[in-house]
């Protein structure tokens, strides 16, 4: 029975990102790399390196994924800046790990916070032009 809840909970979440938007799949990575951040933010006040070197790679993979998304073609000047600073974001959060400092981490948690609010705006604003 157990196996069954799994297994059902298994689709489900990847049916949610098969059906899920490029706009949904973009807010979702942002989402995903803002908490994995902030966990490794706690597990470093906490002294757990374990769990914030985990976080903090798991953060820079989904920084990793946003750089891919980007169409520098088509997207310019714009989609330049995203990598430079979707970059210096992974440069800080190697450093964070590094030096088991949460400040860094608090700085990134900040920036992709302000991505992640300018792009919820940008869906707002297609969907009412639709």
């Amino acid at each position: 029975m157990a196996s069954q809840n799994i297994s059902a909970y298994q689709s489900y979440q990847k049916n949610k990102y098969e059906t899920a938007s490029p706009h949904r799949l973009i807010l979702m990575l942002y989402n995903g790399a803002v908490q994995y951040a902030m966990r490794a933010q706690k597990a470093i006040e906490n002294g757990n390196v374990q769990d914030s070197n985990q976080c903090i790679q798991k953060s820079q993979a989904i920084l990793y994924e946003l750089i891919s998304s980007l169409n520098e073609k088509e997207g310019g000047e714009l989609a330049r800046n995203l990598k430079n600073l979707y970059l210096y974001m992974i440069d800080r959060l190697v450093q964070a790990n590094i030096k088991k400092n949460p400040v860094y981490i608090e700085e990134i948690v900040e920036h992709l916070n302000e991505l992640k609010s300018a792009w919820e705006q940008i869906g707002k604003e297609v969907s009412l032009g639709q």
